[in-house]
């Protein structure tokens, strides 16, 4: 991104719609990235001030689909609460908002203690503790409850030792909406009364979002092609022997069971890797999709083989599975994309969706407390 971008970027970002404006909720996302968590709350009708990330690849995205907002490259790690205190507007409840990394909790990582991410849960705790917001949200992999378990139970010390009023659990992404199979650790505080986590709205299976309803209509895509209208709509080139093996593949839910012996890997011959039985294999069209990573374009990472076109899923379809509107800009235009970094960002975002229901839940909240007559009460 030039210089002259960002400057567009920055002044475009602070022309909040009237709506936002006028919003009784002042909210700071940390961990922002490419602003999943952002968008879900602006969406529910939150004004969120700024986010901060260390990840400098996400600035355009968050800016360029977030109105109203300014973004802050901070190491939180090294930050005092001062510096984040100050960013909320004054006479509206304060809301910190945020998605502390989940790698050092993830099933997926080996010695969590040793993960340099380890302590950014505390220093979530640490903002809390200097600021005092009137209202918490976090988002986190269920292992924090487990592997994490005394970080977590920490963070939740923390809220009581402050008088907050704390609800948490695990969540499925289908019952908000999201055509994605992904359990989210969820938490949501208030220092102004009760609050639960809402219910979502999609608890029947028979009618929770699918694939089909998601990507159906992109368009069809052959492995190394790109859709000249969306740069983010564009299948990873496949090599010789892996498109043997995708093309073999059944459709709709295939997996490499069916392989002749001479296309299965060696590593899965072995007992230790008969059990990933998902790596390889098709999404099922009339099913949601398995968890979106931040590797999920690539048919060797998992169940990312499109249903029926022989390849992986774009980066687009990732996005949309994520909840992400399909216009979403992830990476500037002009510049070559970087297929990692999006990949990274979208992997790790809270799906919008899930957002924008935790984020309505705030401000039925606060509605709650004004009629209340509890007088606004800043952080400062």
């Amino acid at each position: 991104m030039t210089p002259r971008d960002s400057r567009k970027l920055a002044v475009s970002s602070r022309r909040p719609s009237p709506r936002l404006l006028a919003s009784p909720v002042s909210a700071v996302d940390l961990f922002c990235g490419a602003g999943g968590l952002t968008h879900g709350l602006i969406q529910a009708g939150i004004r969120v001030v700024g986010g901060i990330d260390i990840d400098k690849q996400a600035e355009h995205a968050y800016l360029r689909n977030n109105r109203g907002v300014q973004f802050l490259p901070w190491d939180i790690g090294s930050k005092n609460y001062t510096s984040i205190k100050k960013l909320f507007e004054p006479g509206k409840y304060s809301l910190l908002a945020g998605c502390a990394p989940c790698q050092p909790f993830s099933r997926y990582t080996n010695g969590v203690k040793n993960h340099p991410d380890w302590g950014l849960l505390n220093n979530f705790a640490r903002f809390v503790s200097g600021i005092v917001p009137d209202l918490v949200t976090m988002e986190n992999v269920p292992e924090l409850a487990d592997r994490g378990k005394e970080v977590l139970d920490r963070f939740l010390k923390t809220l009581t030792k402050l008088d907050y009023h704390v609800d948490w659990r695990v969540v499925n992404c289908t019952e908000y909406g999201i055509p994605q199979s992904r359990k989210r650790l969820v938490l949501l505080a208030s220092r102004l009364g009760k609050i639960s986590i809402p219910p979502g709205r999609y608890g029947d299976p028979k009618k929770r979002k699918t694939v089909r309803q998601a990507i159906g209509n992109l368009l069809s895509l052959n492995a190394g092609e790109d859709d000249p209208t969306d740069p983010l709509h564009a299948a990873s080139q496949l090599s010789p022997l892996n498109l043997k093996r995708i093309r073999i593949t059944p459709h709709d839910g295939g997996t490499r069971r069916t392989w002749p012996e001479e296309l299965v890997l060696e590593c899965h011959r072995k007992d230790t890797g008969k059990t990933y039985g998902s790596i390889y294999g098709r999404m099922w069209w009339d099913r949601p999709s398995p968890t979106m990573t931040t590797l999920c374009t690539g048919i060797g990472n998992g169940r990312f083989g499109h249903p029926d076109q022989d390849r992986s899923i774009t980066l687009r379809e990732a996005a949309i599975l994520q909840s992400f509107p399909r216009d979403y800009a992830f990476w500037p235009k002009r510049e070559k994309l970087n297929r990692r970094a999006v990949g990274r960002m979208i992997g790790n975002a809270v799906p919008p969706k899930l957002a924008k229901a935790l984020g309505r839940t705030v401000m039925q909240h606060v509605s709650e407390a004004s009629c209340e007559e509890r007088p606004r009460k800043h952080a400062h």
